[in-house]
């Protein structure tokens, strides 16, 4: 009698042990889909950590998201203020501003929906959900997944780590990894709040143009170069540089290089222009917002163009693939070596 007792009892405080115990896999990805379900709205603050060039790119990301489809994310660029950018979703369309040269782009995209986006709730939920075979951990203070990534451009960045709060449930930590697990690109959350009261013109394109959001006043034609310095990719996928144009403009110069090999391409480079605000208007795209790292750029199936320090660039090729035409982008830079 007394062994079945012991027996009862190791039972009992097992079942008593797993009930105070641990919170399933299960048990969190219901509540973290019921917080993001439930809220109508949020922000947050993070620092995000770009590994994937030369130098580590730092960038201070602020989020505002009022349910279900705006969205304003502010891209700091703390080494390069006049490349700061905000991605900005209404009822009018997906747009990437640059308010410091009056540059806009609008898409028909359905951003940020086709792809994952480390500095999103909603995005790490849906990769949550998106895998099955997703694992989970726990340390003192937080809940681990590792999930497969949905980079559509970008297949070498196909894991990420995502760390929640144990009390809060708000993210943590994303680190997202290449196919050798390297940490390429980490968010590091410093702030995060649910169902904050939103000014109704937070995701208004015009108020986020004009105000003075990232304290950069807005280039006028006098600060933009004079002199084009050509930059060179370095990534070339089999193809050698076999011409370059260059024609004076009125707002410089333009260089157009074009490689031929492999893969060919050609690279446009032109500085560039800037309008009054009143008188700007977003220029329509037919492709996704894309990350380059170093700015956003927009990119369609045969096509990348982007601002950055005063010069506009555009990247054309039937040939490459998006992710190829990235890493030529990437690649950029004053070395001539690989003319």
């Amino acid at each position: 009698m007394k062994k079945y007792t012991v027996i009862l009892l190791s039972v009992f405080l097992i079942f008593v042990l797993s009930a105070c115990g641990e919170k399933s896999k299960e048990d969190v990805v219901e509540k973290l889909e019921s917080n993001a379900e439930n809220m109508s709205a949020y922000q947050s603050q993070a620092m995000m950590t770009l590994k994937t060039g030369n130098e580590d790119q730092i960038y201070r990301i602020e989020v505002a998201h009022k349910k279900k489809d705006y969205y304003r994310v502010l891209l700091k660029n703390d080494q390069d203020e006049e490349s700061s950018q905000i991605i900005l979703r209404n009822d009018e369309g997906v747009f990437v501003l640059t308010p410091a040269l009056n540059k806009s782009f609008k898409f028909q995209s359905e951003w940020p929906n086709n792809n994952s986006q480390p500095y999103l709730f909603q995005s790490l939920i849906q990769d949550l959900a998106d895998d099955s075979d997703a694992t989970f951990t726990t340390t003192d203070n937080y809940f681990v997944f590792e999930t497969k990534t949905s980079y559509e451009s970008n297949s070498n960045l196909p894991y990420q780590t995502i760390y929640f709060d144990k009390k809060t449930y708000a993210p943590a930590l994303v680190q997202v990894m290449d196919h050798d697990k390297n940490v390429m690109v980490e968010v590091e959350y410093t702030a995060f709040e649910i169902d904050p009261e939103l000014p109704e013109n937070t995701f208004d394109m015009e108020t986020n143009m004009t105000s003075s959001i990232f304290g950069v006043p807005v280039m006028a034609q006098e600060d933009l170069p004079k002199q084009l310095t050509v930059l060179y990719p370095s990534e070339l996928f089999g193809a050698e540089l076999v011409e370059e144009d260059q024609m004076e403009t009125d707002t410089g110069k333009r260089v157009m290089l074009s490689y031929e090999g492999n893969k060919n391409f050609t690279i446009v480079q032109e500085t560039m222009d800037v309008y009054p605000t009143s008188t700007a208007s977003p220029e329509m795209v037919n492709g996704e917002p894309v990350d380059l790292g170093f700015t956003m750029g927009a990119q369609t199936n045969s096509s990348l163009e982007w601002h950055y320090q005063g010069v506009d660039y555009y990247l054309a090729s039937e040939q490459l693939t998006k992710e190829e035409m990235k890493e030529v982008a990437q690649s950029l830079s004053t070395e001539q070596a690989m003319k």
